[in-house]
């Protein structure tokens, strides 16, 4: 019974894991097959496996049995299928094969020739129609032809109004039409004749007014401009024809509507007015762009001037006063926006010009000009400008090329030419012979002419434009006064600071500015002869720049004090003192012998300076050597000095008492240039004889034998005394004559500290 058991169990478990095979997803199937493996039973196992799959065979083989018919059954009906449709494709070829040869080309052939027949019936209809439309335009149009032919003019007034108002717009598209059009387009052609030929219309009677003032002066009326004509010269006339606009205000006056017609004539022309006015973007960059703007805006006023004496008020003077005024301010603002941006002189003179024939031309033709002439001092400051810039880099030219180097004349031609080109006179060089030299360089005759010259260029403004005397005397010498104090001052400024200047040619400068301020009467006359207007007139602009000269002056003379203090100072620089010298030199320093060498060669080249110029610069120049060599003493870095170190001092000083007594500049009384370096000597003279009962026995007195020596000074000196004979001399203390010179020092010291405090308290 328990084998029986067993067999059951495990017979059950084989149908189990049948039952899983055939049901379970395949991705699944691994655990259900591992129990087959693990079971003792695989061999039985294996046998129900096989008649499983014998079981599922025979099924799988009845149901293919029950369905064969019917799968034989649709292969025969698709082969007959298949047999149809084979005849279907081969009876569709066959029949477009016979449509395309034969029977398709009848057919299309057909259809085309009854597109066609269509197509025609519709145009003779369209044709027609239109015809109807525009026979009664061309029978009136024939009309009016015949009418005209016949000068049966207001007949034909009344066909042509019915034509435009009535029939034209109907049939405006056609060309027939536009050219029936065209034709009585005469007003628009003419207004875009004059618009055309407006530059050439203003240039004639441009033309003729400039040659009106060459041959008969200022003065002449528009009615003397219209009667004179030059036959070379064209008039409005000549270049357009105004028959078209006569004829047009005739057939409007005839109509009735005359005031139609001015209306229009009037607007049109503002239009043209405002083009004409608009100048181009690049006008001032040429003379030709000014040219034919100007030509342009006179002849628009010519051809208006024109229809106002030949129309009987199709224009009046009150609309061309109107359309002149628009005109006059948009011109004057264009003018005053170009004018600004040019820079070269030539160009404002010669727009100056043109201005000025541009504003006499509309003058002769009645309108007025004030405006214009106005705004022509207003350009006058900007070609003053330009003029100044111009003549800056002039002068700089004129200063960078010269030699600053009196000017050689080999012979009197050269003499001559010289003095023809700047007013020079002295009877003591006229006396030299030759070879001799004029005491100014170059840059005098050449800035002198120059500034002529300038003179001259603004005088070029002031003509034609109608000013007096007096006011063109006051503006050369605003303009010149400008020259002088800004530009000419500034160039000369520049020369005198730059940094590479030399003393000699500092000393040629000033020489050179007084030479020129000098001459400055000779412009004075200069511009009087000119303009006939005396300096002392009353309310004339006065000629006062020429203390330009004098500022130049000043400012070189201060610049070769600065420079010779510096070049002392170079000097000084190399002074090497052993402050702790026990004996002194047997001569003064090298440094000292050579600064005196070279204020010696330098006051020399003075000789030549005007006034108290080289007195000045030396005495400065012994001043600073004065001070800068008691710095040199009182240096908080020299801590000790000695005797003989003060004593070789005293050599240097005395070097410099010297050059001073020498007299390296002429002109000096006494001993004027030796007090330069009294407050050194009586310092020095203080020490070196060790004369202080003097000194503290008569100090506040005036005649006090040391009155430049200052106690806070000596103080000082002797504090630097006192420290080296402490520090150099080790058994001092034990010598009683350096014990009793150590307690002397204490006591001058001490002497010392209550000057000071009694005259500071």
């Amino acid at each position: 019974p328990m084998a029986e058991l067993e067999s059951l169990e495990t017979a059950a478990e084989h149908e189990r894991i049948l039952r899983e095979i055939e049901s379970t997803d395949t991705a699944c199937i691994g655990p259900t097959l591992r129990s087959v493996y693990d079971g003792e039973e695989h061999g039985r196992f294996m046998e129900k496996l096989e008649a499983r799959i014998r079981n599922h065979d025979r099924e799988i083989e009845k149901l293919c049995n029950f369905h064969y018919q019917g799968f034989v059954d649709s292969i025969t009906e698709l082969l007959k299928v298949r047999a149809e449709a084979q005849k279907l494709k081969n009876q569709v070829t066959d029949t477009n094969r016979k449509l395309q040869q034969n029977e398709g080309k009848e057919l299309l052939v057909a259809l085309e020739e009854l597109r066609q027949c269509r197509l025609q019936q519709r145009n003779i209809s369209a044709t027609v129609d239109k015809l109807t439309l525009c026979l009664p335009v061309l029978e009136m149009y024939s009309k009016l032809r015949e009418q005209m032919k016949s000068k049966r003019h207001y007949p034909a007034l009344k066909t042509l109004e019915h034509l435009e108002q009535t029939f034209l717009p109907q049939v405006s598209h056609y060309r027939f039409c536009q050219a029936m059009v065209r034709s009585m387009a005469d007003l628009k052609d003419f207004l875009e004749s004059i618009r055309k030929h407006s530059e050439r219309i203003g240039e004639t009677p441009s033309a003729r007014w400039a040659w009106d003032l060459r041959v008969w002066g200022r003065g002449w009326g528009s009615s003397v401009l219209r009667e004179l004509s030059l036959p070379q010269v064209p008039g409005a006339q000549e270049l357009v024809d105004f028959s078209p606009v006569y004829r047009c205000l005739h057939i409007y006056s005839v109509l009735g509507a005359r005031e139609t017609f001015e209306s229009y004539y009037r607007k049109q022309r503002r239009k043209q007015a405002r083009l004409v006015l608009q100048p181009p973007s690049n006008m001032h960059e040429t003379l030709e762009g000014y040219r034919r703007y100007f030509h342009q805006i006179v002849g628009f006023f010519v051809v208006e001037d024109h229809i106002l004496h030949t129309t009987q008020g199709l224009v009046s003077r009150a609309y061309l006063d109107e359309l002149w005024e628009m005109a006059l301010s948009k011109t004057i603002a264009a003018l005053r926006t170009h004018s600004s941006y040019c820079s070269d002189p030539s160009l404002v003179l010669d727009l100056k010009n043109l201005i000025v024939l541009f504003a006499d031309t509309l003058q002769g033709y009645g309108f007025p000009v004030n405006q214009l002439f106005e705004m022509l001092l207003e350009i006058q400051d900007q070609y003053s400008e330009t003029l100044l810039k111009k003549w800056a880099g002039v002068f700089r030219n004129i200063l960078d090329s010269d030699n600053y180097s009196p000017i050689p004349v080999s012979n009197e031609e050269v003499y001559k030419k010289i003095v023809g080109q700047f007013p020079f006179q002295d009877a003591e060089l006229e006396k030299q012979p030759f070879p001799k030299k004029f005491p100014f360089s170059e840059f005098v005759p050449r800035v002198f002419g120059q500034i002529q010259e300038f003179i001259h260029a603004c005088l070029k403004f002031s003509e034609d434009l109608h000013l007096s005397s007096t006011e063109v005397d006051d503006m050369i010498r605003k303009s010149t006064n400008l020259l002088l104090t800004r530009t000419l001052s500034n160039c000369l400024q520049n020369v005198i600071k730059r940094k590479n200047v030399g003393l000699t040619e500092l000393v040629q400068i000033i020489i050179n500015t007084t030479h020129l301020e000098k001459s400055c009467r000779f412009l004075e006359e200069f511009i009087t002869n000119i303009t006939n207007v005396l300096p002392d007139t009353v309310h004339t602009t006065k000629l006062y720049g020429t203390t330009t000269f004098k500022d130049a002056r000043h400012a070189a003379e201060e610049e070769i004090y600065t420079n010779l203090n510096q070049k002392i100072d170079q000097f000084l620089q190399l002074a090497d003192y052993d402050w702790l010298a026990p004996e002194p030199g047997s001569r003064a320093s090298d440094y000292l012998v050579d600064l005196i060498g070279f204020l010696r060669s330098t006051f020399a080249v003075f000789t030549h300076l005007p006034g108290k110029v080289a007195q000045t610069a030396c005495m400065s120049a012994c001043k600073h050597l004065s001070t800068s060599l008691l710095q040199l003493l009182l240096e908080a870095e020299v801590r000790q000095l000695t005797l003989g170190a003060l004593q070789q001092f005293n050599l240097d000083v005395e070097e410099c008492e010297q050059f001073a007594r020498s007299g390296p500049v002429p002109g000096f009384q006494g001993d004027t240039l030796q007090l330069a370096f009294i407050d050194l000597r009586q310092l020095l003279d203080l020490f070196i004889q060790w004369d202080w009962s003097t000194y503290l026995a008569d100090y506040g007195q005036p005649t006090c034998k040391y009155l430049r020596v200052n106690p806070t000074t000596a103080l000082v000196l002797l504090e630097k005394m006192r420290d080296t004979s402490r520090k150099n001399n080790v058994f001092a203390q034990f010598r009683k004559n350096e014990r009793d010179k150590q307690k002397l020092i204490d006591t001058v010291a001490k002497q010392l500290r209550g000057l000071i405090n009694s005259h500071h308290s």
